[in-house]
This record gives C-alpha cells, structure tokens and sequence, in this order.
C-alpha cells in the first residue's frame, strides 16, 4: 500500500507521486511484536541503502512503546538526540540521504507525540491532512522534547489512494501514507534541481508550506506548495 502511493499507476485511478522511480524495499519492523532491536534492524537498512547510492529514505514507521514496558521511550528521550534509530537517522542525513518518516497516528492518545525517528532534527517528519487540508485528528503533534516544530509538513493521509497487493484501488489512512506520498514529491523536486544538497532539498521544502511563517504543534509548517519551488 504505501509503495503504491508512490510507484503506482493505473490510468484514471491511481498516479503515485513518483511512478517512474527506482525503489529499493527494506523488512526492518516485526509486526507480531514491538521490541527495540527493532531500531537496530531500521539502521542496518539505512547503512545497506547508503551502500545502494539511495538518495530519500521514507520510514512509515516509528518508535515509542515496546512490548516490554521497561524498554520504551518517554517523551523527554525525543529530543533528535537519545534514541538509536534517530541517531541513524541523523547519520544517514550527513551522508546525503533525505530522510522522511511518519509523525504517527496517536494524535487521539494520552502521549500524543510524534515518535523516533520523527524527533530527528534533520528528519523531515510529515503528518496527515484530510483533501480539503484539514487536520487529522489522529495524527501526532509536536514539539519534540526540546521545543522544535514537529511534525515539519502535512500531505494527505486521509483516504489516501493506494493499490492493495492484488492490484485493487482503494483508500487508506494515517501518516504511514502521507509520509511516501510526500517522498515522491520530493523525488521529483530533487530531479528537478539535482545539483542541490539534501539539506537544501529540505529547506526548499519547509520554505514552500502555507504555515511557513506562523508553524504550531499540529501542522508544523504545514503544506507544501511544490510548484512554488518551480518558480
């Protein structure tokens, strides 16, 4: 589902953000349990894609709770500093790599703040807008511990098209789908201006958002506007 948000196509029902993209797959979460080494297996995929020559890594995934309650993360550690996958991440972004991941999907929950690596400081982390650029509700706010913006912008996460493995267009939600959506348009701004740097991919990026000038906890900078970049 979400490498369809990107990759897909399927005339008249389903144009990815970047269809003709070459993408590289990486199994790093175990979906039957939640554990830290889970972290560990994240940066050893970004250590094999930096090998690959990947320029964008997009993580529809992030880390807060463990299984084992003595494991898991409080909010004070999601300052981009203190958690394993957040320091990879930080590390692949000094590499090149443009990194996006999930601000997550526990906006409606006690502890509603975005999760590692989201918390990275280089990490661009995108939360979830319905069409007509609203909020969703369930999508984790910011800051990070340390008081910056989080999440930075928004794409759509609410009914998202996506294709199902059998090849059936439907609709899906959270920021596990706003996120590679937003990956796609960075990759085809950076095809746009290929000589830029990572980091002056990002700012272009954030420098596009309506909320640009007046961020908050919820949106972030809020929606980009690509086609500005153009101009």
């Amino acid at each position: 589902l979400v490498l369809s948000t990107m990759g897909g196509y399927k005339e008249n029902s389903l144009v990815g953000t970047a269809p003709d993209a070459s993408y590289y797959l990486f199994i790093t979460e175990n979906d039957a349990s939640e554990n830290p080494v889970e972290e560990s297996y994240w940066v050893e995929a970004a250590e094999q894609a930096d090998a690959y020559g990947v320029d964008i890594i997009t993580t529809s995934l992030g880390y807060f709770g463990f299984d084992n309650a003595n494991y898991s993360h409080t909010y004070s550690d999601m300052n981009g500093t203190t958690n394993f996958i957040t320091k990879g991440a930080e590390i692949a972004f000094s590499k090149g790599i443009l990194v996006l991941a999930s601000a997550g999907n526990e906006g409606n929950e006690v502890e509603n703040h975005v999760g590692s690596p989201g918390d990275g400081v280089s990490v661009l982390t995108i939360g979830s807008v319905n069409s007509v650029k609203v909020k969703a509700p369930s999508s984790s706010i910011g800051p990070s511990f340390d008081n910056r913006i989080k999440p930075d912008v928004m794409a759509q996460g609410v009914a998202a098209v996506v294709s199902s493995t059998s090849g059936t267009i439907g609709t899906a939600n959270g920021t596990s789908f706003s996120c590679p959506i937003m990956a796609g348009m960075v990759a085809c701004l950076w095809q746009a201006f290929p000589s830029k740097t990572n980091q002056e991919i990002r700012q272009m990026i954030v420098e596009s958002a309506d909320r640009y000038t007046t961020p908050d906890n919820n949106y972030g900078y809020g929606i980009p506007n690509f086609g500005s970049t153009l101009s």
